[in-house]
C-alpha cells in the first residue's frame, strides 16, 4: 500500500465493486490515516482522537507531512544496509540441499 500511495496508484487499492463511484481525495485521506495507524510502533501511532480529529480534516496534512520525511529515512536506512549486505545474498540462497543424519 506504501508503494501504491507513493505512485498515487490508488485505483489498485480500492475495490474494484466501487466501479470509480468513490471521491479519490477521501479515498487518499483514508489511505493516509491507516498509513499512519498501522506503523510498526505503537507509540508512533496516533491516539483515537487524533485519527477522529484526521478524518474530520484537521491535522492531517502536517502529521501526514512528517510521517512521509520518516519513511523516507526508513527507506535510506534500508536501502544502505541492503547494499551492503548484496555481498551475503548469494552464498544465502543458492546453498545446495544437505541431508540431515535423522532425527533428533
Amino acid at each position: 500500500v506504501k508503494k501504491l500511495e507513493r505512485e498515487k496508484r490508488l485505483d489498485a487499492i480500492v475495490d474494484p465493486n466501487l466501479k470509480q463511484n468513490y471521491d479519490g481525495q477521501e479515498v487518499e485521506m483514508m489511505i493516509q490515516v491507516a498509513l499512519l495507524c498501522t506503523q510498526a510502533s505503537p507509540e508512533d501511532r496516533p491516539k483515537m482522537a487524533e485519527v477522529v480529529r484526521m478524518l474530520e480534516g484537521e491535522g492531517l496534512a502536517e502529521r501526514w507531512v512528517e510521517w512521509q520525511q520518516v519513511e523516507h529515512t526508513r527507506r535510506q536506512e534500508y536501502e544502505r544496509i541492503q547494499r551492503r549486505f548484496d555481498w551475503g545474498e548469494d552464498s544465502v540462497y543458492n546453498q545446495d540441499a544437505i541431508e540431515l543424519s535423522g532425527a533428533r
